[in-house]
């Protein structure tokens, strides 16, 4: 029980802050040294968010389903692509950010679902 209460705790402070952090202006980023920084970032945050999130529901009593886990995760990527700029004037919609936060999702799900941290499943 102090396990799944830690997992959801740190999955909605988690989600939270990369809501605040979608929607904020970001112009002091650390630069990793490549054209496709952004996009690293996008695809760690989203991968990062999908194992936490996988790893709470492995704690559930009932199973949630990958693939809801998944389709909700792939919703919230999407929607936050998309409603980032309407929200910010000075963020903008990327075609290849939305991907990236899309391969974010499946990777870090697919990830989750094979590890066995704590005797999770």
């Amino acid at each position: 029980m102090l396990v799944r209460n830690l997992l959801l705790l740190l999955a909605v402070t988690y989600t939270i802050i990369l809501v605040t952090v979608t929607l904020i202006d970001l112009s002091g980023v650390p630069s990793l040294g490549s054209s496709f920084d952004d996009k690293i970032y996008h695809f760690l945050a989203y991968s990062v968010l999908s194992i936490m999130w996988v790893l709470y529901f492995k704690t559930y009593p009932k199973k949630l389903k990958i693939w809801g886990i998944l389709f909700w995760l792939l919703l919230f990527g999407v929607t936050l692509e998309l409603i980032q700029n309407k929200l910010n004037p000075n963020r903008t919609y990327d075609f290849i950010d939305l991907l990236a936060n899309c391969f974010g999702v499946v990777f870090g799900t697919l990830l989750a679902s094979r590890l066995n941290i704590l005797k999770l499943n």
